[in-house]
């Protein structure tokens, strides 16, 4: 069902307000969405017109419908949006190696924050995905999600909202690019020795060594398809 010109203003405004309902009510990824009568009441529009705007967010991933159960927001790595841009980006030569580039100065100012902001909750953190990554790899499997999971941990000990939302697009974008890179005979072995060698420097405090542990790290990983 498309949108007549005149119902494009209110169809706009019924998304802007989802959205402040899903802020105001605190909801997260997984959680359960007011039902559709409910946000025709709240938002004080036709059912129509919000079953409308559910099915474009739908449509881009970003919540889905369980029959029977009701709409859940869906967590923003699952966006099909995201994919599909991706793919798309991902065919020129130099946006690939600028996107590899971006990605390589934010992990690095991730890194120098980490060393002076991340306390034992993060270290902690980062210990386990390790241990857990080492586990995939003894039972001859591809770490991809553990590796992803070890480097935004590292954001986020930067405490830095801004930074790690920038981050997590710009990795989505290459997920293609890590599979390979850790597909590599060896290299998730090497990968996740050295993800242990920057989590004690970050430990440590010393972030020129953490830097310097990160930067190796990135050469040897995220650049090797190009």
């Amino acid at each position: 069902m498309s949108i007549l010109p005149e119902q494009r203003k209110v169809y706009q405004e019924i998304l802007l307000e989802i959205n402040r309902i899903i802020k105001e009510d605190g909801l997260k990824p997984g959680d359960k969405l007011p039902s559709e009568r409910e946000l025709s009441e709240r938002l004080q529009v036709g059912r129509s017109s919000v079953r409308e705007a559910l099915r474009a967010l739908e449509l881009l991933g970003l919540i889905t419908t369980r029959r029977g159960e009701g709409t859940f927001i869906q967590h923003y790595r699952h966006n099909q949006l995201i994919n599909l841009i991706g793919a798309y980006i991902l065919k020129d030569y130099k946006t690939r190696n600028d996107l590899v580039e971006m990605r390589k100065i934010l992990e690095i100012d991730a890194v120098r924050l980490a060393c002076k902001r991340a306390r034992d909750k993060h270290f902690a953190e980062m210990e386990r995905i390790i241990l857990q990554g080492e586990e995939r790899i003894r039972e001859g499997q591809v770490p991809t999600e553990e590796d992803y999971l070890f480097h935004r941990a590292i954001c986020r000990s930067s405490r830095n909202s801004v930074l790690h939302r920038m981050w997590v697009p710009l990795v989505e974008y290459s997920k293609s690019i890590r599979e390979g890179s850790l597909a590599r005979e060896g290299r998730a072995e090497e990968g996740f020795k050295e993800h242990r060698a920057i989590l004690e420097a970050i430990r440590a405090g010393d972030e020129e060594e953490a830097v310097r542990r990160m930067a190796h790290h990135l050469e040897n990983s995220i650049l090797y398809p190009f």
